[in-house]
């Protein structure tokens, strides 16, 4: 599904305008990127857990010369899903 999909889902079902809802969405989803770039961590009841982890750094090999290569440490953005989520997945 994608956001386009999820807006036209959510103005057929509240009779908004589309435009109000991407607008409602988009900022949405560019809060949550906002408070993860200041290493925050967003939780969302019932659906889950935003947050940064640190992966350290290590070495690689180029899958075509075998040489290795170093491969710096970086942070990642992951989610952990909430008990409603994971149980009306199974």
């Amino acid at each position: 599904m994608t956001k386009k999909e999820i807006v036209l889902k959510i103005a057929e079902e509240t009779k908004i305008k589309q435009v109000d809802v991407k607008k409602v969405v988009q900022k949405t989803l560019d809060e949550i990127v906002a408070a993860l770039a200041k290493g925050e961590r967003v939780e969302l009841r019932n659906f889950g857990i935003f947050k940064i982890k640190s992966r350290r750094g290590r070495t690689g090999r180029n899958p075509r010369t075998g040489v290795a290569v170093p491969v710096p440490p970086k942070k990642v953005a992951v989610f952990k899903p909430g008990l409603i989520m994971k149980r009306d997945i199974r």
